[in-house]
């Protein structure tokens, strides 16, 4: 959406046409979006826009395992189809969104039809989001559908993709009533090429789920795949465990189930982060994903603008 604009630095201004397009050296705009306010301040921004939606439009649909599931979104995202969102989720966030959903009768109906239909507990649960003209939304869907069924899928229409659309800025709130219950809640994500995909979402669980047994404390971990690309996904993992009277064992416990994904993020050749940034959290891990190389041209980039390193300091570069 970032076309371009004015950033004041330390050391002057700095003006980021808006262009469409350009090949004339590395695009600075990409520079200021990374630098997470290392940089300056951006004082004008320029943004895209586009028509509002005839249709948008969330159906759901449901796949016998989470390795079909995957294969199915690879091939639609390689085609390129026209789809605003393809959230799939794994059997343990899939049972987990139906038994948060909040039309329970509608659950219970879904349930019994699909485990006569063979959809049982290794079931995984697909959003399917088309926006834009209702011809073309129509369209997508339909060659949509069809590819999750030629991967044993089974499109489920819109009810469910409804009541996921409706809670999905609700669910969030749960945070601060798990810990008033004392439950911690947090969430890591990451992407990685197709090949990636089993192994690393494997070995991201793995590292939760046991990331605590030595402290005979148990973890619950479930992730879905989404923001798919035509050479990837991102992994996004959400991990709650039970937090102790004390403040600092609490956080000790969240920093050893972070280590503990993020070596395999690393291990398995992802991003340490799609979405989120790096601020602190990530910032000791960041030389492996840019190289010492690397790490030495952002930080000789951030010193062009900010050569006192008065502005955010500690985000991003250590």
């Amino acid at each position: 959406m970032f076309a371009g604009g004015h950033v004041e630095t330390p050391v002057g201004a700095l003006d980021l046409a808006p262009v469409p397009a350009s090949g004339a050296g590395p695009d600075l705009r990409h520079l200021v979006l990374g630098s997470e306010g290392r940089l300056g301040i951006l004082t004008t921004a320029v943004v895209r826009v586009q028509r509002m939606a005839e249709a948008d439009v969330f159906s759901a649909a449901f796949f016998p395992s989470w390795p079909s599931g995957v294969e199915a979104l690879r091939t639609i995202a390689q085609e390129r189809l026209p789809l605003s969102m393809l959230r799939l989720s794994n059997p343990l966030e899939t049972e987990t969104t139906l038994a948060l959903a909040d039309r329970p009768n509608l659950v219970t109906w879904a349930d019994r039809a699909l485990r006569i239909l063979g959809y049982a507990d290794g079931r995984c649960l697909l959003i399917v989001g088309a926006t834009g003209e209702a011809r073309r939304v129509s369209q997508a869907r339909a060659r949509a559908h069809a590819i999750i069924r030629r991967f044993g899928g089974l499109p489920a229409g819109t009810p469910i993709g409804s009541m996921w659309r409706k809670s999905r800025f609700r669910t969030p709130y749960l945070r601060n009533t798990l810990w008033q219950r004392g439950y911690a809640l947090d969430t890591l994500e990451t992407a990685v090429p197709w090949s990636v995909v089993p192994a690393a979402a494997e070995a991201i669980l793995a590292a939760l789920h046991t990331g605590l047994e030595i402290l005979a404390e148990h973890v619950l971990a479930f992730l879905h795949l989404s923001h798919v690309y035509p050479d990837g996904a991102s992994l996004y993992t959400t991990f709650l465990f039970r937090r102790s009277p004390n403040p600092d064992e609490t956080l000790a416990r969240w920093q050893r189930l972070k280590q503990a994904a993020t070596r395999q993020i690393l291990a398995h050749g992802g991003t340490l982060s799609h979405q989120h940034g790096v601020g602190l959290d990530h910032a000791s891990y960041l030389v492996d994903e840019k190289g010492e190389l690397g790490i030495r041209a952002v930080r000789a980039s951030l010193a062009s603008f900010d050569p006192l390193g008065i502005m955010n300091p500690g985000k991003l570069i250590l």
